[in-house]
């Protein structure tokens, strides 16, 4: 058996150990990325190497999991992933983000403590090696910020299907309820869920929130909602009525273009000249302006005119600020 068919089987195997309720043969293929006959024989070799499998009825048809979790041997880490966990602590650190770096932290001392001694001996050196060899660029931009004990109090609602009461804002002396449906991390961290009274979610930043406590059970969201889809709608943070983008990219910038995640919903068409058309549908017209600012007369706006006029709007504004010297100060 070569080496990946072996990766591959260990992985089916950590899905079905990790499943309460189990797996069908359609989920698993799924899952592992492959089409449905080839996880039917990694389905026959996983039972001869794990007589544990169980198969439970869900009426329609089977599902399989592994009880009683994976032999330590199996389910050691490897020393890329605790070096990744190492990368992923240090980027979020590097962010300002000292919450979720700490959580980070704490699962990395578990995983170190859960293993063998001789296994966490022999993984120091090439750990150490990782740790030093890699880096992070510095990139600019404001720093999330988040009391620990807030985002404890709002994860703890969203487990207990409770609502949540605060301040909003600075000096604010009206308190507001929120049914919390979810949170979005990113320059700045929110709370996404509908004020009382209200049917559509709106975004609370977690920096702007006071005197958090914990209500009775709140609206939970449609059945129909996810976050990832409520986050797609835009470009960036701030939800508008989502528009067909489209974007040209001149030849010298096609190549990185391309590379560029704009949008999960992007789609590319080389152009005969070398350029890059780019399209996708969101909102946040305004931070889109911002961002294609930064790729100066290499990207032109086929569509919408809104974000044309956005783009335009911020350039003259640019322009204006800075066309003037600014008056010297004089030395002290």
């Amino acid at each position: 058996m070569r080496h990946e068919k072996a990766a591959m089987l260990l992985g089916l195997a950590r899905l079905l150990a990790g499943s309460a309720e189990g797996m069908t043969l359609d989920e698993m293929a799924a899952a592992m990325h492959v089409n449905r006959r080839t996880v039917e024989r990694m389905r026959v070799a996983v039972e001869q190497l794990f007589p544990q499998i169980e198969e439970i009825a869900d009426g329609r048809g089977k599902r399989l999991r592994i009880s009683g979790g994976l032999d330590g041997f199996i389910q050691a880490p490897t020393v890329d992933e605790m070096a990744e966990l190492h990368t992923a602590i240090n980027t979020l650190r590097a962010r300002g983000d000292t919450t979720r770096a700490g959580l980070l932290e704490s699962l990395q001392a578990k995983i170190r403590a859960a293993l063998r001694p001789a296994l966490r001996l022999r993984m120091a050196p090439d750990l150490n090696a990782l740790v030093v060899a890699e880096g992070h660029a510095m990139q600019a931009g404001p720093r999330p910020l988040a009391d620990p004990a807030a985002l404890d109090t709002i994860r703890t609602a969203l487990k207990a299907g409770c609502g949540l009461a605060f301040r909003y804002g600075n000096g604010a002396n009206h308190v507001r309820t929120v049914s919390p449906w979810g949170l979005l991390y990113g320059r700045s961290y929110y709370l996404i869920g509908p004020s009382t009274g209200k049917a559509a979610p709106a975004l609370w930043r977690l920096d702007r929130m006071s005197d958090i406590t914990m209500t009775d059970m709140a609206d939970p969201p449609p059945a129909d909602w996810n976050i990832a889809d409520f986050a797609s709608r835009s470009f960036g943070v701030y939800q508008d009525e989502p528009q067909d983008i489209v974007l040209r990219f001149s030849p010298d910038a096609a190549h990185d273009a391309a590379r560029f995640l704009f949008h999960p919903t992007q789609t590319h068409e080389e152009r005969p000249d070398g350029s890059l058309v780019v399209r996708f549908h969101a909102g946040g017209l305004r931070e889109l302006a911002y961002h294609l600012f930064t790729w100066g007369r290499t990207v032109q706006v086929l569509a919408p005119p809104a974000l044309r006029g956005e783009l335009r709007a911020l350039l003259t504004e640019a322009l204006k600020h800075h066309a003037t010297a600014a008056p010297e100060r004089g030395g002290g």
